[in-house]
């Protein structure tokens, strides 16, 4: 497998937007309702550009099967040092690295940036994140107890963090 980690662009979006669409109406791992257009993807890429927070996506023999980014963790100058992180694989390519090798780039991206602390959010029912996340140095740091709701449901909301710098 040869796997090709690089800036996303966007010629990236519709794949991206694909990934986190059948997220978004399968899974608990991200709390919106309903899918996001064309037009969202852009936007969302614009921001991210415009305020030099990475978007990195993964190719799989030219097949982009992943993508990761991260953004300020809270909108308050205080904050300035920390970042929250996403990372997402495509369904027909989870437990091949892929997730791990985004990761890891967009830690060493923090790092490069003079980021401190990097978070995780991950949904008490998503096991297989919360152990990737420990596995990758990240430590549990809050519970918050039913503060999202999605499929009926109350839904628990677990914060990791991992420190980029001594």
């Amino acid at each position: 497998m040869h796997l090709n980690i690089r800036p996303a662009g966007p010629d990236d979006l519709p794949a991206i937007l694909d990934i986190v669409n059948h997220i978004i109406l399968t899974t608990t791992t991200n709390y919106s309702y309903e899918p996001e257009s064309l037009a969202d993807r852009q936007a969302w890429l614009t921001r991210q550009q415009a305020a030099d927070m990475p978007v990195i996506v993964a190719e799989r023999d030219g097949i982009l099967v992943g993508f990761g980014s991260y953004g300020p963790f809270r909108n308050k100058i205080g904050y300035r040092f920390t970042v929250e992180h996403s990372v997402y694989v495509h369904r027909d390519h989870h437990h091949l690295g892929i997730g791990q090798k985004l990761l890891e780039e967009l830690i060493r991206l923090a790092r490069a940036q003079g980021m401190h602390i990097m978070i995780a959010g991950v949904d008490t029912q998503n096991q297989g994140s919360f152990l990737f996340h420990q596995k990758m140095g990240f430590e549990p740091v809050a519970h918050f107890r039913e503060v999202g709701f999605k499929f009926g449901q109350w839904l628990d909301l677990m914060f990791l963090q991992l420190y980029l710098s001594e």
